[in-house]
């Protein structure tokens, strides 16, 4: 067993960034791939060989390339497309409540939808990231209670995490290795069989579904760690004097110092939302913990520096570059900018956002203030925060803001000597 033949089906359920992406590279290796979304505009795009996913290189053309052999399609119907299919891929999103409990909203439903088309022999593989046992004990149990199927024998059930980032998936899929575990032997060695052929990567084995799952998170909780390490030690260099930014140069050259960069905060749909996987089911206290209330608490940090150069944020004018969560992706989930729009209002100043990812009307709708770059508008300003350096930022030419006073750069990422001539102060995490 272990072996799969040519032009096999896989069923992708879910056709966001991730899972498109994957849609199109299966179908490049040989695959029949049958994509099934919730999202009608999504459907009708695939279907017409476009990507609805943009500033993914090589996207596109793969997208294209599957459209035109007809080896890659789309449809509405998830239980359709799981009951032609003999892998299904399931890249549904799994997110947090405001509590920070887990939402299992849209997976439930989805795999509801996947166990009334499972047939005998079909292998299952879950990729959105998990807390540990949910490939076996909640969606497994689901799975085996609709279907009438066993798992394991009837049907084969593996968990391989996604490890990809926005803007680098295809080269990310090249350059880490696929983690993959199963409920049991021969699940593992289909689902292992499955992704070497349909990526063509090196495959890593663990002994559980469980061990896969909890990986992944632990990759993340690391970061997160990490990350506000780098984020303690900013502010205590800003206090001493110290330039961070040569300090984490001169620390990572002993090759056991792995420093990350300080930064506003943390965003994203990763890094800010699964250490809760952990920190909701069991892990009640630690640096998880720790690491989430520094990293969230670097907004309030930045708000009450920007304040002191001011003296006072009441009816001041404050720009923020950047929505998306980091730099060139089109991405707001957990941004620093809603942290740091909430600190703002608290302080009665006035808020503009600029985003080139954006539009206007797309900033209007999340109720926000656009700003454009007009010599009106820019000598209304009292302060600028760097949330997310898009390259589009590097060409800013300073000069127009003539009443800006402070330019907090929450990336590190400003050349301060550019302000040298404009008269406005430059702040940094550390510098």
């Amino acid at each position: 067993m272990g072996e799969y033949p040519k032009q096999q089906t896989v069923a992708v359920v879910g056709l966001g960034k991730i899972g498109l992406t994957m849609a199109a590279i299966y179908a490049s290796n040989g695959f029949r791939v049958i994509g099934a979304d919730v999202n009608p505009a999504v459907i009708q795009s695939v279907n017409l060989g476009e990507s609805h996913v943009k500033n993914e290189p090589g996207l596109k053309e793969l997208v294209e390339l599957g459209h035109k052999r007809q080896v890659l399609s789309a449809t509405l119907d998830t239980k359709d497309a799981v009951s032609k299919a003999d892998i299904v891929i399931v890249v549904v999103p799994v997110l947090v409540y405001d509590d920070n409990d887990v939402d299992y909203t849209y997976m439930d439903a989805a795999v509801e939808e996947i166990a009334a088309g499972l047939t005998e022999g079909t292998t299952v593989i879950f990729e959105t990231t998990l807390p540990t046992g949910d490939t076996r004990n909640r969606f497994g149990v689901k799975l085996e209670a609709v279907s009438g199927l066993k798992a394991g024998t009837d049907f084969f059930l593996a968990y391989s995490p996604e490890r990809v980032y926005s803007n680098k998936i295809l080269s990310d899929l090249k350059k880490y290795p696929k983690i993959v575990g199963g409920v049991n032997e021969e699940s593992l060695k289909r689902a292992s069989a499955f992704y070497k052929q349909a990526i063509q990567a090196d495959i890593i084995e663990v002994e559980s579904s469980e061990t896969a799952e909890f990986a992944k998170v632990a990759e993340c909780v690391y970061r997160d760690v990490n990350i506000a390490l780098a984020n303690e030690l900013a502010v205590y260099a800003s206090k001493m004097h110290v330039n961070i930014r040569e300090v984490i140069q001169a620390s990572n050259t002993q090759p056991y110092s792995h420093i990350h960069s300080p930064g506003i905060g943390v965003g994203g749909h990763c890094i800010p939302i699964y250490p809760y996987f952990f920190m909701k089911r069991g892990l009640s206290e630690g640096l998880a913990h720790l690491a989430r209330d520094v990293n969230d608490g670097m907004a309030a940090y930045s708000i009450q520096e920007i304040e002191q150069e001011l003296d006072g944020l009441n009816g001041k004018n404050i720009l923020i570059l950047g929505l998306s969560y980091r730099e060139n992706v089109k991405e707001e989930t957990k941004s620093t900018t809603w942290l740091l729009l909430d600190q703002l209002k608290k302080k009665q100043a006035n808020v503009s956002v600029h985003d080139p990812m954006f539009s206007e009307k797309e900033l209007k709708e999340r109720a926000l203030l656009p700003f454009s770059f007009t010599s009106e508008a820019s000598k209304e300003i009292d302060a600028i925060i760097v949330q997310a350096f898009h390259d589009e930022y590097q060409t800013i030419e300073f000069d127009s803001f003539t009443s800006c006073k402070l330019l907090f750069d929450g990336r590190n990422a400003v050349d301060s000597k550019k302000l040298s001539k404009s008269g406005i102060r430059y702040k940094g995490l550390g510098l």
